[in-house]
């Protein structure tokens, strides 16, 4: 697995990775347990939104109110990979590499990666306990009549946030790391200086000379972000 250590301004690093479309678990049967079985649903959804984020989603003008709902929560799951693919896939590797800019030392890029990883660590276990706890007050409301949509929304972010928590741990103490320095990563961090199309076209640049598809989405989405 390829990890890039991105500029995003100043001091400040992300984690960025592209991987194939659509994880190992959904195409695994579903298991006996909820939470197995939760995973597998999760899992699931996972690979749609994958699919539809890479190759576009359906015109909602054609569709029906549920169809629209239904594109709505893909969207909605698509920019939960977004955010959290690198880690989801991380916790099923034992062997990565770390690529960082070569403007600064290997010592820093691998503490920054380690220490990137630490908080998102904390992080998600801190909100795996809190919709944990929502789950479970969610319960109160299966005298409604009808789904408990509060329950599943709950439920899905637990998955979420617990894949989340094991990629973390994993790249802390399971994952062997290599480092590599690259260059196209420090024109990233001169691509900052520019404006307009420039930035734009260096930007891509960048992204075809690692061969990374959504980098520069990824890119424009943190640089805004940390402005």
């Amino acid at each position: 697995m390829d990890v890039y250590l991105v500029p995003v301004g100043g001091e400040r690093y992300e984690l960025y990775c592209e991987v194939p479309d659509e994880p190992q678990e959904a195409a695994a049967e579903p298991s006996q347990g909820f939470f197995q079985r939760l995973k597998h649903r999760f899992s699931a959804m996972l690979a749609e939104a994958e699919h539809q984020r890479r190759h576009g989603h359906a015109d909602p003008a054609h569709l029906g109110w549920f169809g629209r709902l239904k594109a709505r929560s893909m969207r909605w799951v698509a920019e939960s990979i977004a955010e959290q693919r690198l880690l989801w896939h991380l916790r099923r590797q034992e062997h990565a590499c770390l690529y960082y800019p070569d403007d600064i030392d290997e010592a820093l890029g691998v503490a920054t990666m380690r220490r990137q990883l630490g908080r998102d660590f904390e992080k998600h276990r801190f909100w795996l306990i809190i919709d944990s706890i929502g789950f479970i007050a969610s319960g109160l409301l299966f005298l409604v009549p009808g789904p408990n949509v509060l329950a599943y929304y709950f439920a899905f972010r637990m998955v979420g946030h617990y894949f989340s928590l094991r990629g973390a741990r994993q790249g802390l103490a399971g994952v062997v790391w290599i480092s590599e320095r690259s260059t196209p990563l420090s024109e990233l961090r001169r691509a900052m200086a520019l404006d307009g199309e420039e930035r734009v076209r260096r930007v891509h640049d960048v992204a075809d000379a690692l061969r990374l598809e959504h980098l520069a989405k990824f890119f424009e989405r943190m640089t805004l972000t940390t402005a």
